[in-house]
């Protein structure tokens, strides 16, 4: 397997999306379980379903293969292929004398977002310390590891041990990123809505930037047609942050949410978001402030 790995690192780009996208709707044309989960998960109100629909299962193919791409190309085709929107905003961001939280859902490349911040000349004086999962498979772990580090990109597993280091990255007021739509296990979340519907969501995001008062940034690197590249948007949560693990999580859904309405296609609409996990009661009747109903994508600039 890892051999196949850095044998599609070779491919460029455009090859392995259009690759992607055969694999996407192979897939989906031979599980019937796979199409019944996005048929499940993708918002019934969401505007364009069905266009979305027929979109995502392409894309979903060209996020699967371009790990390999991710993973193993060099800092000068990073650069060549993604571009920050505002960079000069972000920029100031990392200015600041703060701690900066980074928060990247399972929305277009989100393994690009944090290579590319490790190689740009704008952004690479502050180091981004990321959290990730370790591989049930150990003979894989290093090779997670070792492509992900190739650039200065340091590394959190998602234990005890990883929440100490974001802990102390924040406290020194360094660069934190992590996926906060993964679904925790027994104690680690709360139920929030999510496009509606109840979501077991971490707590984790709003606990790391409470502790420290870190500025917390959603971003997402959207994949742009034909393998042309990457094009980065971010944006500030915009909602300030109470202590209410309940209230704070449902913050951070809305923000991802808007996030999300302006690339829907390339969401993860197939991840079993809405699981509930072993131990964990059903959500209650009454959610805090729930999401907006889905509005029409706002489509990047």
């Amino acid at each position: 397997m890892i051999f196949l790995f850095r044998l599609l690192g070779l491919l460029p780009l455009p090859l392995l999306h259009a690759l992607g996208k055969l694999l996407g709707w192979a897939y989906y044309l031979a599980s019937p379980r796979y199409r019944q989960r996005i048929a499940q998960n993708l918002p019934v109100g969401i505007p364009q379903r069905a266009r979305v629909l027929r979109r995502h299962v392409g894309e979903i193919g060209k996020q699967a293969l371009e790990l390999a791409w991710a993973w193993t190309c060099t800092a000068a085709q990073i650069r060549a292929r993604c571009h920050i929107v505002d960079a000069a905003g972000f920029t100031a961001l990392l200015a600041e004398d703060r701690a900066l939280l980074l928060l990247t859902p399972h929305l277009g490349c989100f393994e690009v977002v944090a290579q590319n911040h490790m190689v740009q000349e704008s952004t690479r004086h502050r180091p981004m310390l990321a959290l990730y999962r370790i591989p049930r498979k150990a003979g894989l772990r290093p090779l997670f590891e070792s492509t992900r580090r190739r650039h200065g990109l340091l590394l959190a597993p998602a234990d005890l041990s990883g929440v100490r280091l974001m802990l102390r990255a924040l406290r020194d007021r360094q660069v934190v990123g992590l996926l906060p739509d993964q679904v925790p296990s027994r104690g680690e979340g709360v139920w929030a809505p999510f496009f509606g519907r109840p979501a077991f969501t971490m707590t984790l995001p709003a606990r790391l930037a409470l502790a420290h008062n870190a500025r917390v940034v959603l971003m997402f690197g959207e994949r742009l047609g034909w393998g042309a590249g990457y094009r980065i948007h971010w944006q500030a949560l915009d909602e300030s942050l109470c202590g209410d693990p309940a209230l704070d999580a449902a913050a951070i859904n809305r923000a991802m949410e808007r996030l999300i309405l302006r690339c829907p296609e390339q969401y993860l609409w197939s991840y079993n978001r809405y699981k509930q996990p072993p131990g964990v009661e059903a959500p209650p009747v009454d959610l805090p402030a729930g999401t907006s109903a889905p509005t029409a994508p706002e489509r990047p600039a």
